[in-house]
């Protein structure tokens, strides 16, 4: 049985990844807020948004931490096509879960529909991306663990969205994704610790890719893409304010006439 250490790099990686699971929850609470704000093809390029942001930040979280996962005994590669579908995945049903929200009248009945399939969502990236390992031996789970973590992410999730719908100060979106941070986290690492790795010795070349090679640069790209959407999304007026600002200009107007 290989010895498995979930941090390599010491708290850089755990404490990295918390902290791309809080940004990606904040950026898509701050999207969802706009959204519920707005109409028509705004209300709908706004969810978009939050959907890219919340995924990409579970994403990003999940394999920025996996940067620090190692195996004695084998090296570790990870299959492009698999790693990529993950992120696909987190980003489509995070989706499905805000748009359930976003549009839905019967606000309770989508919550509860939205946090079970973004769940579940969430769920299924963390062991695609598992799935994805490519190293000499067997990897086996513990069910019970396992399953935990799928409830953990059905309660993350859920609460997210309930987050969305709610709150609308800064303040509190910034509680509420910190709170989420440490949620997501958490699924990862009950996930994480489910694993055991029956290493079989070999010489052999493992085929994917490093997690230097692929996982790092994507990481650092949609990393920047949460960094930059966020610089937009802060400097980006809200409902409020353009109602203010059209408000102050009618009398400036009238008055010119």
């Amino acid at each position: 049985m290989g010895h498995l250490d979930h941090a390599t790099f010491g708290w850089l990686t755990p404490v990295l990844s918390y902290v791309m699971a809080c940004i990606g929850a904040a950026l898509g609470l701050r999207c969802t807020v706009r959204a519920l704000g707005a109409t028509g093809r705004s209300r709908r390029n706004w969810l978009v948004t939050a959907a890219s942001a919340i995924g990409t930040g579970i994403w990003t979280m999940h394999f920025v931490a996996m940067l620090g996962f190692g195996v004695t005994g084998t090296e570790i590669r990870y299959d492009v096509p698999l790693t990529i579908l993950s992120l696909l995945v987190a980003v489509v049903v995070v989706g499905v879960g805000v748009f359930a929200v976003g549009y839905s009248r019967d606000r309770a009945r989508a919550l509860f529909l939205g946090g079970l399939t973004t769940g579940l969502g969430v769920a299924s990236m963390h062991y695609l991306g598992m799935a994805a390992l490519r190293l000499h031996g067997a990897v086996h789970y513990d069910p019970v663990l396992v399953g935990l973590s799928v409830l953990i992410a059905v309660v993350a999730a859920t609460a997210a969205l309930w987050a969305g719908l709610n709150i609308k100060s800064p303040v509190a979106v910034t509680v509420a994704s910190l709170v989420m941070g440490a949620a997501v986290s958490s699924m990862h690492y009950t996930g994480m610790f489910a694993v055991s790795v029956q290493v079989t010795p070999s010489g052999a070349a493992l085929p994917g890719a490093t997690a230097m090679q692929f996982i790092f640069p994507l990481a650092v790209g949609l990393g920047s893409y949460l960094f930059l959407t966020s610089a937009f999304v802060a400097l980006s007026p809200t409902t409020g304010e353009r109602e203010a600002s059209a408000s102050a200009q009618r009398p400036v107007e009238t008055a010119a006439r």
